[in-house]
């Protein structure tokens, strides 16, 4: 019984300590569980701090990178407004024109090279050739045989060297010669050249002296084609040169009103993550446009005043076009939103660094569109009435015209009817008039238009000298008496410089000469004409 009692005794001592033997192992393991999951947790807490900060890092950047953007956006702004601001004075550094003497050429005429051809080579050397001479026992033993035999053919071989350089050294001295002689050939061409281009400028130089109205245009359009203008500007233009008068007149493509930016500034909004635009308040837009239009008129006449033609322009005439759509029709329109005129020595005392370009305008009493932005042109707004005319069937005078028809040829009413076919091709409703009675008016025209119109009277003139001043105080004198709103005198021949003083004074009549006459013949119906006067163009 006693050892019954020992061995349960026993056997609850060993269960008592493998009890707490697991209870250790279990305290251990949720010890170690406890540290796994905290140290879980910390790492979980380090990576989600790590993840935060790099998104905000990420965000960070991104914020800048609009910020840059808008900025960048603002910068390319800020540079148009001031390209558009500085049309007049970025041009004035620079002296337009260019004299004749530098299209003037030298002859290109490199030193000859001949190629090494002119070193001839080194003639054969007998020493090479030479076989050397036998010894004493050579002698003795037939070596002077065998001596004479070398020799002998030592010479040959020497023979036919000297013969074979002698060759060679002909062939290199043709080769030399023929090079020689395509070098003098090329230096003909090329000095032939260079006399023919000279020659050229000369005769242009001379012609553009003289007033050729072609040579003149041709040089004026360089000058304004070497004009470096800001994107967006057609950069396009027309150019007439009336002799008679010495005046150029530039018909001008203005830029759209889309050269204005709609924006004034750009700005990142965070909270959107948008780059927005606030609006350039459009009397901004309104006042840079007619400030650009002004200074493409004032630069465009500079340019062409301040070049060689201080004896060949006396007067330049601008009038500044832009080729756009009509808002409100949807239809093309060409409104002239400028129109100035000025002499050299208006122009001249004007101090184009310091002006303000719409007040210079006003100064050299130009037509200005009250809204050019607005596309307003440049018209006079009257009454007019057509009752008191009588007008006969028009004929179309070009019908029977082919090639480049001679309008001296034409009979006066051919001309006449030819001149309405003009005026009807350039947008206006023309009549010829009956012959009698009709105070020696030629034609009437007109613009139908309801808000803008006016009565033109035309007399048209088949000249072949000069029209002189009384003819131009009549249509005068013509104009007042039918209350009409302009007159227009077109003839084959020219005006003295007493009509075109004239016409500067009165300011309602425009005198159409003979080049002006077959530009706008060329321009509006495509014809090109020949107007053959036996003149010497008279200076103004």
């Amino acid at each position: 019984m006693a050892r019954r009692r020992g061995f349960v005794a026993e056997l609850q001592r060993d269960a008592a300590r493998r009890r707490r033997e697991a209870e250790q192992a279990q305290r251990a393991a949720v010890r170690e569980a406890t540290r796994i999951d905290r140290e879980a947790q910390q790492a979980l807490r380090e990576s989600r701090r790590t993840q935060a900060a790099s998104d905000r890092e990420r965000a960070r950047q991104h914020v800048q990178e609009r910020e840059a953007d808008a900025s960048a956006q603002n910068a390319h702004l800020n540079l148009r407004i001031a390209e558009l601001s500085t049309v007049l004075s970025s041009s004035l550094a620079t002296s337009p024109g260019f004299p004749f003497d530098v299209l003037r050429q030298t002859p290109n005429a490199p030193a000859f090279d001949p190629d090494g051809l002119d070193v001839p080579a080194a003639p054969p050397d007998w020493a090479d050739f030479e076989p050397p001479p036998p010894g004493a026992v050579g002698r003795v033993f037939g070596g002077a045989g065998r001596y004479e035999r070398a020799m002998a053919q030592a010479e040959a071989e020497y023979t036919a060297a000297c013969e074979e350089h002698a060759v060679l050294d002909a062939n290199r001295q043709r080769r030399l010669a023929e090079r020689r002689a395509q070098y003098d050939r090329m230096l003909a061409e090329e000095k032939q050249r260079v006399q023919a281009n000279n020659a050229e400028v000369d005769r242009m130089a001379a012609a553009f002296g003289a007033g050729d109205p072609e040579v003149v245009v041709a040089y004026m359009a360089d000058v304004l084609q070497s004009s470096v203008y800001p994107d967006g500007f057609p950069h396009r233009y027309r150019l007439l040169y009336r002799p008679d008068s010495r005046d150029l007149v530039i018909d001008y493509e203005l830029p759209t009103t889309d050269v204005i930016p709609e924006q004034r500034s750009f700005r990142y909004v965070k909270k959107t993550d948008e780059i927005t635009a606030a609006a350039r308040p459009v009397r901004e837009r309104r006042d840079l446009y007619r400030s650009v239009v002004a200074q493409i008129a004032l630069r465009t006449m500079r340019e062409v005043l301040d070049g060689e033609g201080v004896d060949v322009v006396d007067t330049v005439v601008f009038n500044g076009h832009v080729s756009t759509v009509d808002r409100a029709t949807g239809q093309e329109i060409r409104p002239c939103l400028v129109s100035v005129s000025a002499t050299r020595e208006e122009f001249t005392g004007l101090v184009l660094a310091q002006v303000d370009p719409t007040e210079c305008l006003r100064r050299l009493n130009a037509l200005v569109s009250p809204h050019p932005y607005d596309l307003e042109p440049v018209r006079p707004v009257v009454d007019f009435d057509l009752s008191s005319y009588r007008f006969i069937e028009g004929m179309d005078a070009l019908a029977d015209l082919d090639g480049r028809p001679n309008l001296l040829e034409m009979s006066p009413t051919e001309f006449e009817h030819l001149v309405r076919q003009l005026f009807e091709a350039m947008g206006m409703n023309s009549w010829v008039t009956q012959g009698s009675r009709d105070d020696g008016i030629d034609a009437v025209a007109t613009n139908v238009d309801p808000i803008v119109g006016g009565l033109c009277v035309i007399q048209a003139k088949k000249y072949r000298h000069v029209v002189g001043v009384e003819a131009v105080r009549a249509l005068a004198g013509v104009m007042e008496d039918k209350r009409a709103t302009k007159g227009i005198m077109v003839t084959t021949s020219w005006y003295g410089k007493s009509s075109w003083d004239f016409v500067a004074r009165h300011g309602r009549i425009e005198l159409i000469d003979s080049p002006r006459l077959k530009f706008l013949l060329l321009e509006h119906l495509d014809r090109d004409v020949l107007i053959p006067l036996d003149r010497k163009v008279p200076s103004r």
